[in-house]
């Protein structure tokens, strides 16, 4: 008798929705049945999966959108997971049992999860479509708002919840004035009672945020241009009241978000009607097709919608093991409770707060620390809790309120914490000794106290960002991140690592950047592979943040003789395009210093008619921007438009902007279109550390906006004015003098050696202006005005390296362009 000793074969699952709770779901499946399925994902943005809580310090410029990615490219591909980045599902066939994306693909399925998320409200206002309103809810809104905050002024939020004061509060750290509106009495009103808001209040007016409470939107008003200039509104109290209006250039709206329900709904899976919507699902999270599952933000169970991660990530936990067909685990709902920082100041809540009028209150509020804490006692338990300032025991009042335990006999010390045995300050490590292991550390991601020092001890944890790869703890909303530390100095002891002063390039490796420089100096390293492995990195493939340090480290030490590896370049730079919100790609010709003629503009229009090309757009840098390429189109546009690159997806010389000088401008002193061409001939296909503009006036008045630049020149009488580490971006950076030079070869050498100086010291994704302040300006002037040799020998180096590059659109061979990434056919995402 003959056995088929052949492996089974996997089912299909396929999970529509690539955010937080959907791959949540995926890696819990991975960790208990990693052989059961061929997993498919598709995710509607152009990005993988990220920490959608942690875009509002993004948002404010203290975190970048790299930082917040959760799982990278790599992690699909290790873990054998296919990714659909950019494409959306438009409809299910729940018969043949098979969904349809965006782009034309098909995925069968055994198994589907839908993990859809959910779509911010938007109100019936008029003018709710202006270019310049925007909601709040991706990377995509969070870049427009940034790029808004880099030209607008005047910005109003509608909405003052926690995201509308995450977004108020990170406009304002961009330097924008800001107006939140607010129909409710008072902020927040769903976490806050009305104290505990008018003290958060209090805390944002002194950040120079502006409220308008009890006030009704009435309409967003158009200026000349076409986008948005004013809001109106009135007391929403009361409706005789005269509109008043308040200037706006930018409009944010943030006043809830409403379950994504509509595929489900078109595949005819009950979605609930009521207030609650969502797609209906019973506790082990399965909708009416037994075949198809839900998760996160787009469920409604018994009842209940939920926007909180902590009860999204139980979600997940319950429905992988049903996935897995391990037939565990129930999700019953939960008590929800809020615990955040919100714009800088700690606010917690549970349960019912408010308190009704059978039940006590315990206060505390010391208004001149910013503190205030009430908990609300129903009989003898703690109903609900509401804390703003000092929210170090929010753990432990959670644990009372879902327990439901007897507080009778703690009731007097009940507002001092679960270390009240005379200390009411900061317990530190005594604290932490009186958690038991059950104990809730991270909400967010349901992990105890025993689950963290089990880690730390198994696998020999020493940091905080140890702690957060192998259990996850503190690493959603952060807010538990000092009771983490706390955790791992009491469990390690004086082998405890703090975060370092040096900080090192990425979790991979504890060597800086500028380490890792010198390294690749001195030992002669010229591939990435060999970086890792003589540096000794903790992973064999390395991670998003280093490879692209590493490559670009090792081809501006040893041009022509270091290893390029594409795949350690972002997407934009593999495809020598920049990748938009939508999955299409813009491209951008090179125009030497702003100048064009009729027959490139003709090659421009015939190229946009012929691939149909959406939008056409002149840039800031003094180009022309064809936005809504298809990938597999970029080909055939660069041989059509017959233009060298213009390098606006790359860590590379974008621009030399010029104004007309003294060839047309009766103020003009020097010929500064001249001279702006030949910087960008002599510069052209130039990388850098990070993104390069130049710019070159033709007089003082300098239209061509050099003071902002990276480097700027400015004609005057006697020669021209160098200026460097200007910035236009975030916050404005004026640039400094650097040196007054009579022709136009001295400012192509003083230009040259300063930017082959940061090529060469600058760390990457470090600006100029950045760099500047690291080294000093008196280390660039010694380098770069002092030393004659020195500056000739810098100028002499970056010649020599721009020799050896070539244009990616016109020799792809030369480039090592992978022509396979513009194949119309959906396959594994790799980085």
């Amino acid at each position: 008798m003959a056995f088929d000793f052949a492996q089974p074969q996997r089912q299909r699952l396929v999970v529509v929705g690539n955010g937080m709770a959907g791959m949540r779901t995926v890696e819990e499946l991975l960790k208990i049945a990693p052989e059961l399925y061929t997993i498919t994902v598709f995710g509607s943005e152009p990005h993988p999966n990220y920490n959608r809580i942690l875009l509002s310090p993004v948002l404010a410029g203290e975190q970048t959108f790299d930082g917040i990615v959760l799982n990278g490219y790599d992690w699909y591909r290790d873990n054998g997971v296919h990714l659909h980045a950019g494409v959306r599902v438009e409809r299910i066939d729940r018969k043949r049992r098979v969904v349809f994306g965006s782009d034309g693909c098909e995925e069968p399925y055994d198994r589907l999860l839908l993990a859809t998320g959910s779509n911010p409200a938007l109100p019936p206002l008029p003018g709710i479509k202006l270019p310049g309103v925007l909601a709040y809810r991706d990377i995509a809104d969070t870049r427009a708002m940034i790029e808004s905050a880099g030209r607008e002024k005047k910005a109003v939020v509608i909405g003052g919840g926690l995201l509308g004061l995450e977004a108020a509060n990170g406009l304002a750290a961009r330097g924008m004035g800001v107006t939140v509106i607010h129909l409710m009495p008072w902020l927040m009103e769903r976490q806050l009672d009305r104290t505990a808001a008018g003290l958060l209040q209090k805390s944002l007016e002194a950040r120079g945020l502006r409220f308008l409470l009890e006030t009704s939107t009435l309409e967003l008003v158009a200026g000349e241009s076409g986008r948005v200039a004013a809001v109106r509104f009135r007391p929403a109290q009361d409706k005789e009241a005269a509109p008043q209006s308040i200037e706006a250039q930018l409009v944010v709206v943030a006043i809830g978000i409403r379950p994504n329900v509509e595929l489900a709904q078109n595949a005819g899976l009950h979605v609930s009607k009521e207030r609650a919507s969502g797609i209906v699902v019973n506790d082990t999270m399965q909708t009416f097709d037994p075949r198809i599952y839900a998760v996160g933000e787009c469920v409604n169970h018994r009842g209940t919608a939920y926007g909180l991660v902590a009860p999204l990530f139980e979600m997940a936990r319950v429905c992988a093991t049903h996935l897995a067909e391990s037939g565990i685990g129930r999700f019953q709902g939960t008590i929800t409770s809020t615990k955040l920082k919100v714009t800088g100041v700690d606010v917690f809540s549970i349960g019912d707060f408010q308190s009704g009028p059978d039940a006590d209150e315990i206060l505390l509020s010391d208004p001149t620390r910013g503190v205030y804490k009430k908990l609300v006692i129903d009989g003898d338990r703690l109903a609900g809790a509401c804390l703003v300032g000092d929210t170090e025991h929010a753990s432990w009042y959670t644990r009372l309120v879902k327990d439901k335990t007897a507080i009778a006999p703690i009731r007097d010390t009940l507002m001092f914490g679960e270390n009240n045995l005379g200390d009411t300050g900061h317990a530190g490590s005594n604290r932490i000794a009186q958690l038991d292991d059950a104990a809730e550390v991270c909400g967010c991601n349901g992990v105890c106290k025993g689950a963290i020092t089990k880690a730390i001890r198994a696998k020999g944890l020493f940091t905080l960002e140890d702690v957060r790869k192998h259990t996850k703890a503190s690493s959603s909303c952060g807010s538990c991140t000092g009771l983490v530390e706390q955790i791992l100095m009491t469990t390690v002891g004086n082998n405890y690592s703090p975060t370092p002063k040096t900080k090192p390039l990425c979790a991979c490796t504890d060597r800086t950047h500028a380490e890792v420089r010198l390294a690749i100096r001195d030992l002669k390293l010229l591939s990435v592979a060999q970086v890792r492995k003589t540096l000794e990195w903790r992973t064999e493939q390395g991670c998003q943040t280093c490879r692209p340090a590493i490559n670009y480290y090792l081809i501006s030490t040893w041009p022509g003789e270091a290893q390029d590896d594409p795949l350690s370049r972002f997407v934009n730079e593999r495809s020598h395009a920049n990748i938009q919100k939508d999955g299409t790609f813009s491209v951008v010709p090179r125009m030497w210093g702003g100048v064009t003629s009729s027959a490139e503009l003709r090659r421009i229009a015939d190229v946009v008619d012929k691939y149909r090309i959406p939008t056409v757009k002149v840039t800031g840098g003094q180009r022309i921007d064809l936005l809504g390429v298809k990938k597999e189109d970029l080909p055939a546009v660069w041989k059509d438009l017959d233009m060298p690159s213009g390098h606006a997806y790359g860590k590379a010389l974008r621009t030399v902007k010029t104004c007309v000088g003294s060839e047309w401008c009766r103020f003009g002193t020097q010929d500064s279109t001249t001279m702006g061409i030949e910087l960008e001939h002599a510069l052209w296909k130039m990388w850098a550390p990070h993104k390069v503009k130049l710019a070159v006036s033709g007089c003082p008045r300098n239209c061509a906006e050099s003071g902002i630049k990276d480097v700027g020149v400015i004609g005057v009488d006697s020669g021209w004015e160098i200026h460097i580490a200007g910035n236009g971006g975030i916050k404005t950076e004026v640039a400094q003098f650097l040196v007054k030079v009579k022709t136009h070869a001295e400012v192509l050498e003083y230009a040259a050696a300063f930017l082959q100086l940061y090529r060469e010291e600058g760390f990457y994704l470090e600006r100029t202006v950045h760099f500047v302040a690291r080294v000093g300006m008196d280390y660039v002037k010694k380098r770069v005005l002092e030393d004659t040799d020195g500056r000739h020998a810098l100028a002499q180096r970056l010649a020599r390296a721009l020799a050896l590059e070539v244009d990616p659109w016109h020799e792809p061979e030369k480039a090592a362009v992978d022509k396979r990434q513009f194949v119309p056919i959906v396959a594994e995402v790799t980085a």
